[in-house]
């Protein structure tokens, strides 16, 4: 069973999401992503995701399983130039869905591949996303060749520091 666009953007049950097989998927545009407005040079853009539901065997019998697929351009802030860099994002977490003051699996927290996710009733789908865009941002974005912003009229002044240093040299030969 499949939902076209974004009616609520929240799944009531994850547990029952996932044991019925659903899915969800929707477009959002990078302004709806109000947590990283300040990683972003311009709201242009948009993502695409799906969030789909499954159950797989494990050791305690069948668990729940939710898989965040990503995808879209997003128009960053360099950090070098303050210019916009266009980054393409891609996404694809599995995430194991754990009722709140459940102990989490021991053998998930073994496994890179499944981040266990605690859940206190409903899921909402467009906080996980953004968390998961966040979580995917570089540190520092910055194009492979920029140059830094030059003050206004292009040229660099001294740095004030410099006429302290040469104070300094004059003082200590004394």
């Amino acid at each position: 069973m499949s939902q076209q666009g974004v009616p609520s953007r929240v799944v009531s049950d994850p547990f029952r999401f996932a044991a019925e097989s659903r899915s969800v998927e929707g477009v959002l545009v990078a302004a709806d992503l109000l947590r990283l407005s300040d990683a972003l040079a311009s709201s242009d853009g948009s993502v695409r995701w799906r969030l789909e539901g499954f159950m797989v065997e494990g050791a305690a019998g069948s668990e729940p399983r939710l898989r965040l697929q990503v995808e879209g351009t997003l128009d960053l802030r360099c950090q070098r130039c303050l210019g916009g860099l266009e980054w393409p994002l891609r996404i694809d977490t599995l995430l194991q869905p754990v009722r709140s003051g459940q102990p989490i699996p021991e053998d998930e927290l073994e496994d890179d591949e499944v981040d266990a996710i605690e859940i206190d009733g409903e899921l909402d789908v467009l906080a996980l996303l953004e968390d998961e865009v966040l979580l995917a941002l570089p540190i520092a974005p910055r194009h492979q060749v920029c140059e830094a912003p030059k003050p206004q009229g292009g040229v660099s002044e001294e740095s004030p520091f410099a006429a302290l240093a040469s104070l300094r040299g004059s003082h200590s030969a004394k």
